[in-house]
């Protein structure tokens, strides 16, 4: 899928989230809603930074240039060491790696780590990078050009610092979830993790497939691509992308978004 329905189905799965707690007499309190809701909008976009031409790669300027090339260097190596016999020939790294869930579960758990252990700028640091990816990713009519970078990046550093501010409030949410002394922010590796999990999911849906379960094998293939039969699957930018599942996503999260606040 194209990066702005993956922020929107990442942003609508945390709040699908949010729902099942409220739901199981745990709501979450009102900014760790948003905050994961916004996390995980950004987090839904980062499993393309294998790719060149991903929204991801402009969201930073050079460095996310950089690093783009990096990781699809590194994806293709790690493809090529691992394939098996049935798996096909690739040119490069774009939906390996990146894609699968050993790396949305060790990103989550390399970002909780980092929370914990970096304290307050580690945590406005985290925030600030997904802050900007869901910015291009749920407004991406409104920043196209690299002349609104700058703007992009601002509002993102001022969201980051004032929701980081509201959550260290008694009660709001830098300890939800992970209660015990040292623990807070401990949570924020979760929007990650399922925002890079609604990325493999939606890419599952697409033409290609998405090597979701590598390295478990699947027969002669270790990149095995998940996927629903051909005929359900559709391709990235098509008109069941732009006119049934974005629609969709507003509708669910609208409705998750609700269900969490006890508003239905």
């Amino acid at each position: 899928m194209m990066g702005p329905a993956h922020s929107l189905s990442g942003a609508a799965a945390w709040l699908g989230v949010g729902a099942a707690t409220a739901a199981a007499g745990r709501p979450m309190p009102w900014p760790v809603l948003l905050a994961g809701a916004l996390i995980c909008a950004g987090a839904a976009l980062a499993p393309d930074l294998d790719h060149k031409a991903a929204t991801i790669s402009r969201s930073f300027g050079p460095v996310s240039r950089w690093l783009c090339e990096i990781v699809d260097k590194l994806s293709y190596a790690v493809y090529k060491a691992t394939k098996k016999p049935g798996d096909p020939r690739r040119s490069g790294g774009h939906r390996t790696l990146t894609h699968t869930w050993l790396w949305a579960v060790a990103i989550g758990a390399g970002t909780s780590a980092l929370a914990i252990t970096g304290g307050r700028w580690a945590v406005l640091f985290i925030l600030f990078v997904h802050m900007v990816l869901a910015i291009e990713g749920l407004l991406w009519r409104a920043t196209r050009g690299s002349s609104s970078d700058v703007l992009v990046w601002l509002l993102a550093a001022t969201s980051a610092w004032i929701i980081a501010d509201i959550l260290d409030q008694p009660g709001n949410g830098a300890g939800w979830l992970f209660t015990e002394p040292g623990q807070e922010y401990l949570w924020l590796g979760l929007p990650i993790v399922l925002g890079a999990l609604v990325h493999d999911i939606g890419d599952a849906l697409t033409v290609s497939g998405c090597p979701v379960l590598w390295p478990i094998p699947v027969g002669r293939k270790r990149w095995y691509p998940v996927g629903p039969p051909k005929a359900l699957r559709f391709r990235a930018g098509s008109w069941v992308e732009l006119k049934v599942l974005m629609p969709v996503f507003m509708v669910l999260g609208g409705v998750g978004c609700a269900a969490a606040l006890n508003v239905i």
